[in-house]
């Protein structure tokens, strides 16, 4: 069930620093990083499948806006984030509203220093044939 009334994305009032018909960009607030963006649709929306194409369009539009503003002004690079976790209760961190995050990124960046440098090659594991076809069985 959609809660509209607790959504803090639903009323973002003077958060907003950039808008089109369909799509808000403002800045994630608690940010893991300086810079850390936020992009929403602006209807509610829960699940990423239930955007309109035009609603999608508009938030990308946005997302590519503030990455290449983000490579030109303050990093080398970006990540561009998107959770769908019903399973997680709604708090001040986890808001029941699609959104995506834009994080400024660069060599050694906090996000690395405190999380990815963990992620080493025993993290990852080679695809397999069986994996593969599982997966692509999924899509059809």
């Amino acid at each position: 069930m959609k809660n509209i009334d607790n959504c803090p994305f639903c009323s973002l009032g003077n958060r907003v620093i950039k808008e089109n018909k369909f799509a808000n960009l403002f800045l994630s607030n608690p940010r893991k990083v300086p810079g850390h963006f936020l992009v929403t649709p602006k209807r509610h929306i829960e699940k990423p499948w239930e955007m309109t194409v035009q609603e999608a369009q508009a938030v990308f539009e946005l997302v590519l806006f503030v990455q290449k503003r983000l490579v030109k002004h303050i990093s080398k690079g970006s990540d561009v984030l998107q959770h769908y976790r019903p399973f997680m209760k709604q708090d001040h961190i986890k808001v029941n509203h699609i959104h995506y995050h834009i994080l400024p990124r660069d060599f050694n960046d906090k996000i690395y220093q405190v999380v990815e440098k963990y992620e080493t090659e025993d993290f990852f594991e080679e695809l397999t044939a069986t994996e593969s076809d599982e997966m692509a069985a999924i899509l059809l």
